[in-house]
């Protein structure tokens, strides 16, 4: 079943250049359809096939893959209709989609690996070709060079590993008490989380990228760091009880800074994206508690910001469509223009900032709990961090949907359906998946 996918995504690879946009979109959507249907229940490895396969940890994280670069095509109507080598576009999403299929099913921890660089090469494509500003090329370069500077350490300590086991499949992993080895494998995941101090290509990346490679980068991309970390943080349970608390600090100490630098910025694109990383900070503490509530809350935690902050990006972008700045100095008294959208905008921001019944608010109960059993001196980061995500939260929507309209706006339209359609298909599964939430706890 799992070639069975690959083979049909390898299939429309060279019908990409030739079908029609929306038909592509359609045939995506379509597959992430069928892909729900072979749904995995628990932590039980299925449809094995040529070193692939899907237990529930990967299946969520693949279908989340397949929902987001649907959505990424749909959201980027404006390479169709300004006919920007939009073929091209099509192919680019392709590759991107293949090789996260390939990282996220791949039961061979070097196969993980490459398909995790591989990743990267998309994504570029994505910043460079279509990113609308001078600046892409540096940020194309902070993206890679901050992923490679830590990736070449960690295929070494591959072999390493594979000398010690005598092989690198997830099953065959057992105990290292290497600190150093723990530090070159874990490293290149902080870097994609991405963890307080290694997190500066980020909001570069963002602010860079045409929507579609922020919805990638803020869906999946990081998504892959904490997949790679709660797949092998099993390595290294003794020596992470005694040095993970040092993380978990760092990451709820720059959550807690994040936080206040979202509060300064005037650039909606750079606000949602340092959001991600405080975010993705208490997704990084909550896996290193190494306890059964972090895993779980942190699964739940990143299919919610995979969902919300991708949908915020598109709301960004609505907005830089018709204003032609995303600036919040400009982008202001949207809710007298399109009070419709004003009520997308508050919907996605609501879930941002954990508001009931939004799946964000069941991951940070649940991380809360975890960091808060680590240590009841985390308390103070925490409460500092949840109350600056609903400050920074309605700072954004209070500064763009009110106040006086920018004078300097004289022509306006507003929202079509398939924009609606977009916003609605990021925020109806957020508050869904809340009634299903039994099953992020089930793949431990």
């Amino acid at each position: 079943m799992m070639m069975g996918f690959l083979f049909s995504l390898l299939m429309m690879i060279p019908l990409s250049f030739f079908l029609d946009f929306w038909f592509i979109q359609f045939v995506w959507l379509l597959l992430s359809v069928l892909f729900i249907f072979n749904f995995s229940f628990n932590g039980v490895v299925m449809y094995l096939s040529m070193d692939l396969g899907v237990d529930l940890l990967s299946y969520v994280l693949v279908l989340l893959s397949f929902w987001i670069c649907s959505l990424m095509v749909m959201a980027s109507e404006k390479v169709y209709s300004g006919n920007n080598w939009y073929g091209l576009f099509l192919f680019t999403v392709f590759l991107l989609m293949i090789s996260l299929f390939l990282t996220f099913s791949s039961l061979n921890l070097f196969i993980f690996y490459v398909f995790f660089e591989v990743s990267l090469i998309p994504t570029l494509f994505l910043i460079i070709g279509w990113g609308y500003q001078p600046e892409r090329l540096q940020a194309g370069i902070y993206l890679l060079f901050y992923t490679l500077f830590a990736s070449l350490p960690m295929m070494i300590s591959l072999f390493f590993c594979f000398k010690m086991f005598g092989s690198l499949n997830f099953f065959f992993l057992r105990e290292l008490e290497s600190l150093l080895m723990y530090l070159l494998i874990n490293f290149v995941f902080f870097i994609k989380i991405p963890m307080f101090f290694v997190h500066l290509w980020l909001p570069k990346a963002h602010v860079e990228a045409p929507v579609s490679g922020s919805m990638i980068l803020a869906g999946i991309m990081l998504k892959l760091g904490g997949y790679g970390m709660m797949r092998l943080m099993i390595m290294f349970t003794s020596i992470g009880i005694k040095i993970n608390l040092f993380f978990i600090s760092l990451s709820l100490l720059g959550g807690m800074y994040i936080s206040l630098v979202c509060l300064r910025q005037s650039d909606m694109k750079s606000l949602i994206a340092y959001s991600s990383v405080s975010h993705m900070g208490l997704v990084l503490s909550g896996i290193m508690t190494l306890n059964y509530w972090g895993l779980s809350g942190s699964l739940a935690m990143m299919v919610a910001h995979g969902l919300c902050s991708s949908g915020l990006f598109c709301l960004a972008n609505i907005s830089y469509e018709r204003l032609m700045s995303r600036s919040l100095y400009v982008n202001k008294g949207m809710i007298n223009m399109i009070p419709s959208l004003s009520l997308m905008w508050f919907l996605l921001i609501s879930s941002n900032m954990a508001a009931p019944p939004s799946l964000n608010l069941l991951g940070e109960i649940m991380l809360i709990n975890s960091i808060l059993g680590f240590s009841g001196l985390n308390m103070f980061f925490l409460m500092f961090i949840s109350f600056f995500s609903a400050v920074y939260s309605l700072f954004l929507y209070s500064f763009s949907q009110h106040g006086m309209v920018y004078s300097g706006c004289y022509s306006f339209f507003s929202c079509s359906v398939r924009e609606y359609l977009l916003l609605i298909m990021h925020w109806l599964p957020l508050n869904l998946l809340v009634l299903g939430s039994g099953f992020m706890t089930l793949w431990i």
